[in-house]
């Protein structure tokens, strides 16, 4: 098992994360011991959802250690015997979820601040280490299974069915699987672009209305994230839509489908910016360093990939794919640098060249993603890349 950045808490927290991304085995982990019920389980699912109160009868009265709910989403109502639970036996627990669609919509009890929330993402490249390799994680993403099997492309393919299938179509969240599943190939082709929600219904032939319900469901499942613009202290008109971006890249390249128009390249634009994204993701979670995630572009089409804004700073990234950096490639991060002067601004790239251009910092992306917790944690003064 990978060392995970997140950090064991020492009271009850929830763990949302996405299906796959080692929620389970990280509890196993670090709580061998501890009370396990697992909602995926017909067993453990039926007779709690029949009667939630027997949560406290199988929790022996003399029992002090931890205990584990997985995918606590299915069965919200265990949220009042856990509340119960923490109060009147100072009990704690460790509650697993990869969709945050019931608790959120359903009024769940979200045990009115007496418990974390934690998220876990794919596998970063500072949790992979020297099993890092960027063009893999481009084709086949993060999903710890993803990075160890033999087989990462039949797992994936594997996943996506299985997820339609137990996440989507046995919860009754869609009542058209087969036109789910194309929304679900429409969408991979908005990876990393401004979401036209029209033209996507169109393409789907749906109502914008129902794409727009689509949408939100990906997100509810933690399937997807939108990217709003940055648009503080705006200084020129800009963009309105935000981008969008499944969460994991081999997932993303799973779903959409290749043929002889894409080109032979393994990597390409949006992948890497997947992969960035997971990453700043990751770490900014699990190191709790409070980044807003955003974007920028202009309304004449100037654009840079990634702003991250909080209270530590403002540090814009461009991700390119090319291994040579050309003048020109520095242009938007020169005109977002002209309006925020403040800001650190990066430059990275898929080739080995490092330099220092301009107020804009060049490097290997690669190696940005191996530093990456500590460039965030002191963006006000962000170390050199090292080599």
């Amino acid at each position: 098992m990978y060392a995970r950045l997140q950090q064991l808490p020492d009271r009850s927290f929830f763990l949302f994360g996405p299906r796959g991304t080692g929620k389970s085995a990280w509890l196993h982990h670090h709580l061998p011991g501890a009370r396990t019920f697992d909602l995926l389980r017909t067993d453990d699912y039926q007779r709690l959802l029949a009667a939630p109160q027997r949560l406290r009868d199988e929790i022996p009265d003399d029992y002090h250690g931890w205990v584990v709910i997985d995918e606590v989403q299915r069965v919200p109502a265990l949220l009042d015997e856990v509340h119960a639970l923490i109060e009147q036996r100072q009990l704690r627990f460790a509650l697993t979820g990869s969709s945050a669609r019931k608790l959120r919509r359903g009024g769940a009890n979200l045990l009115a601040g007496r418990a974390r929330t934690l998220r876990m993402h794919p596998l970063s490249a500072v949790e992979l280490g020297h099993a890092f390799d960027l063009a893999r994680a481009t084709r086949f993403g993060g999903l710890p299974f993803a990075c160890t099997t033999s087989d990462p492309a039949g797992y994936l393919r594997d996943y996506v069915v299985t997820y339609l299938r137990e996440e989507v179509l046995q919860e009754g969240l869609v009542r058209n699987l087969p036109a789910f599943a194309r929304f679900l190939e429409a969408a991979s082709f908005s990876q990393g672009a401004a979401l036209n929600m029209a033209a996507i219904a169109r393409e789907c032939a749906v109502s914008a209305k129902l794409a727009e319900s689509h949408f939100t469901l990906l997100e509810d499942l933690l399937l997807a994230t939108r990217v709003p613009v940055f648009a503080r202290r705006a200084a020129r008109r800009l963009a309105s839509h935000p981008k969008f971006y499944f969460f994991d890249a081999g997932v993303y390249r799973t779903l959409r489908p290749r043929g002889p128009l894409d080109g032979d390249s393994e990597i390409d634009g949006p992948s890497l910016e997947t992969v960035f994204l997971a990453n700043v993701r990751a770490v900014n979670d699990a190191e709790e360093l409070g980044y807003g995630v955003h974007y920028w572009r202009t309304a004449v089409g100037v654009e840079v990939d990634f702003v991250l804004y909080g209270e530590r700073g403002l540090l814009a990234f461009e991700i390119k794919r090319s291994d040579r950096v050309r003048d020109e490639d520095l242009a938007s991060l020169r005109a977002f640098a002209a309006d925020y002067p403040e800001a650190k601004c990066f430059l990275l790239h898929g080739g080995r060249e490092r330099r220092h251009a301009a107020g804009v910092e060049i490097a290997p992306l690669d190696a940005a993603l191996r530093q990456l917790p500590e460039l965030l944690r002191d963006a006000a003064l962000p170390p050199p890349l090292r080599a």
